[in-house]
């Protein structure tokens, strides 16, 4: 039997109309918006499918889009019995990772998410911080032009061999982005339009404040194998999966590591649930080896079905 694993995309990945055909074709997918809707009191429904853009990409509606329609995904996958052996997301996407292995119901997932991008969104107001994409850099290397910066500035995604993201103070994140221009040429780095300092010790008052709401909601003891952001190694239990979760709106996002704990253990076929192809991607360059595809839409979906589906 095929060895299969979802990963879960983050803030960056969205696009309005994402969900639509899913939610069309599928009661299954439908009812997840209704859900949320219901639970959120607002039209996220009408937000994902028809926008604006400008409003789709505020975090604070962002992260609850991308959660909502990822679990659409997984609900509509699992009717065609198409079952993960392993899960992770990339930050955000964590949330619909943890949906997915039975840690957290969905309706408490988009509580913590509604939290969290709540603060995270304050936070980026108050403690003014940029992000930064830099390309075919070696981890030490620009690790060390991290230290030479004065102020906050810190590697916030190891994304796959050669990409990386920087976090922190602009000055400091601008230090660096100038400093890798000079040493691997101005086309491998670009800004990120982000609303704050993600994965950096600027979202501290995000995190604090998220404590008491993580705190008071239940997690479960996995029922699927879960790879989390922070160590790159499978969660073992709730608590410690607890204790990540909290750690992880200030700590890396170690998704090449995530990426390879999952494929140790013996799984070489990834399945993209939610909106884009990121991570598809990333899966790519970090393990040329193995497969990836996405599910998003009905054509999407068709190509996953044919593949790995059931009769159902």
């Amino acid at each position: 039997m095929t060895q299969l694993a979802f990963i879960f995309p983050g803030q960056g990945s969205q696009q309005v109309g994402m969900g639509a055909e899913l939610a069309e074709n599928y009661p299954v997918a439908d009812a997840v918006f209704e859900e949320a809707d219901a639970i959120l009191g607002r039209g996220l429904r009408k937000l994902c499918f028809e926008g604006p853009e400008a409003d789709l990409k505020q975090t604070e509606n962002t992260q609850l889009a991308i959660l909502t329609c990822s679990i659409a995904a997984l609900r509509v996958l699992k009717e065609h019995g198409i079952i993960p052996n392993a899960v992770a997301g990339h930050s955000l996407g964590e949330y619909s990772a943890l949906v997915a292995s039975g840690v957290l119901d969905f309706s408490d997932a988009l509580r913590l998410v509604h939290a969290r991008a709540s603060f995270m969104a304050e936070a980026g107001e108050t403690q003014q911080g940029t992000m930064a994409a830099i390309l075919g850099m070696e981890t030490e290397q620009l690790q060390k032009l991290c230290e030479t910066a004065d102020g906050i500035v810190n590697i916030a995604n190891y994304n796959c061999p050669g990409q990386l993201v920087i976090s922190g103070e602009v000055d400091a994140v601008n230090h660096v982005v100038s400093l890798a221009k000079a040493e691997i040429g101005a086309r491998r780095c670009r800004p990120l339009p982000v609303s704050g300092a993600f994965h950096s010790a600027l979202m501290a008052p995000a995190q604090q404040k998220f404590k008491s709401v993580l705190d008071a909601v239940p997690l479960h003891s996995p029922q699927t194998d879960i790879a989390m952001n922070v160590t790159g190694e499978f969660g073992m239990d709730a608590d410690i999966i607890r204790q990540l979760l909290f750690q992880q709106i200030t700590h890396p996002v170690h998704w090449e590591k995530t990426l390879r704990t999952i494929n140790n253990s013996g799984i070489t076929q990834f399945v993209e649930v939610g909106p884009g192809k990121v991570l598809s991607g990333l899966v790519k360059r970090t393990l040329p080896e193995s497969s990836a595809m996405n599910v998003e839409d009905l054509k999407t979906l068709s190509l996953v079905t044919d593949e790995y589906g059931s009769s159902g």
